[in-house]
């Protein structure tokens, strides 16, 4: 099937709308994506025809919608190529998913003076997590380290690794700047090792055909609404052995076996780490998200936003006094920058009065602001919608913003 952009622009109802007496153009995509009529809808279809409690009931609407739930479960299996759909844990978002993985792979694994390697370019949330670990455990955290251009150091990340290491956690690809890290052989160098690896996919699935099993990751985690499905849902994946092995994280109703005033037992996976009523909307919201990217093509997808990535970057290389942080060779459609002597803040403000939505500040990624000597960046984050007209527009913002600032 051809990529048909106007017919996917069609898609996304939120794109139709004027900000400030101008049609919308949408570059916070890193933060959260629109979403598909196919989503909304199928969320509004529970919602109406057959929401009820999933798993407990014996009755027509609570299997109805456990059937649901448990087919968007074997939905983001396919998406992923998980081998067993038991491998997939629904959660709150990619944050709730790494504080799962940090206190449940922490609890088993990590004692005093263990060590746990992370980089210099990760979110906030694949940093302090991992902290409060170590400070709890009294372990210690190992950081590699990022060239000029926003690349891991990769020689530097094998020195690292000692008698002591116990996990890896690491971006699959860099919320600030766009970066696509080696994951593959930096899994493949840490199994060597004896190491564990977590996967922050929150940036990556949504861009390009990821495969869990390929890839080896002994953890991947992703949120729902970066990859226009709904808020409030995400995915952990953990090979089955591993969660087989670890402790849940939460404790309640759905993830128990049998429970007395002396002990308690554990349900079976996935439900072992899924305590109390899920998001089960969310869930079916998520799993016609990735249905949605399935029928238009990841490969078709990746191709535009490439195309997307290579004429902003031209444009933007063009304006004067603007400068780019992140020039990996290999990123996604993110494009990081600042105007000299001009605050982020200030320029996103002024952008936004031109229809325009973009990102300002540290991005949740301060470590990588320091690491460049800067306060912030303005990011702007392409998506499968968008188009070479709104580059367009976002330059002729970014004129406007330096005359009236000159």
């Amino acid at each position: 099937m051809e990529f048909n952009i106007d017919k996917i622009r069609e898609d996304f109802p939120i794109l139709k709308r004027t900000v400030h007496n101008r049609r919308l153009v949408y570059f916070d995509n890193a933060a959260t994506t629109q979403k598909p009529l196919d989503v909304i809808e199928s969320m509004d279809r529970v919602y109406r025809e057959t929401n009820s409690n999933i798993h407990r009931g014996v009755h027509y609407l609570s299997d109805l919608t456990t059937r649901q739930y448990e087919e968007a479960r074997e939905t983001v299996r396919r998406f992923i190529n998980a081998r067993h759909d038991h491998e997939i844990i629904f959660t709150g978002g990619t944050t709730a998913g790494i504080n799962l993985a940090a206190f449940s792979l922490g609890e088993k694994y990590i004692h005093e003076n263990d060590e746990i390697i992370i980089s210099a370019m990760e979110h906030h949330a694949n940093i302090v997590p991992w902290q409060m670990l170590c400070e709890r455990k009294k372990a210690k955290l190992r950081i590699i380290p990022i060239n000029d251009d926003g690349e891991l150091i990769t020689a530097e990340y094998e020195k690292l690794f000692s008698d002591r290491t116990r996990l890896v956690s690491l971006t699959h690809v860099a919320n600030s700047i766009g970066t696509v890290n080696p994951v593959r052989e930096m899994i493949a160098l840490a199994h060597e090792r004896g190491v564990r690896v977590i996967i922050d996919g929150a940036q990556a699935v949504q861009h390009g055909k990821v495969d869990v099993q390929d890839l080896d990751a002994d953890m991947y985690i992703f949120s729902g609404h970066k990859m226009y499905g709904p808020t409030g849902i995400g995915v952990l994946y953990g090979k089955e052995s591993l969660l087989e092995e670890i402790p849940p994280y939460q404790t309640g109703g759905e993830m128990v076996d049998q429970v007395t005033f002396e002990k308690t037992t554990f349900n079976r996976l996935p439900f072992k780490f899924e305590a109390g009523t899920p998001n089960y909307i969310g869930a079916i919201g998520l799993g016609a998200a990735l249905e949605y990217l399935e029928r238009t093509g990841l490969e078709k997808i990746a191709a535009h936003e490439k195309d997307l990535l290579e004429y902003a970057t031209r444009r933007l290389s063009s304006v004067g006094g603007l400068h780019m942080f992140g020039n990996a060779r290999n990123k996604i459609s993110v494009i990081s920058f600042v105007l000299e002597d001009i605050h982020p803040y200030d320029a996103g403000m002024v952008i936004d009065k031109y229809g325009i939505a973009v990102r300002t500040g540290t991005h949740c990624a301060q470590p990588v602001m320091d690491r460049f000597g800067i306060r912030g960046t303005i990011r702007a984050s392409m998506a499968m919608y968008n188009t070479r007209e709104e580059v367009d527009r976002l330059c002729e913002a970014i004129e406007k913003v330096k005359e009236m600032f000159s």
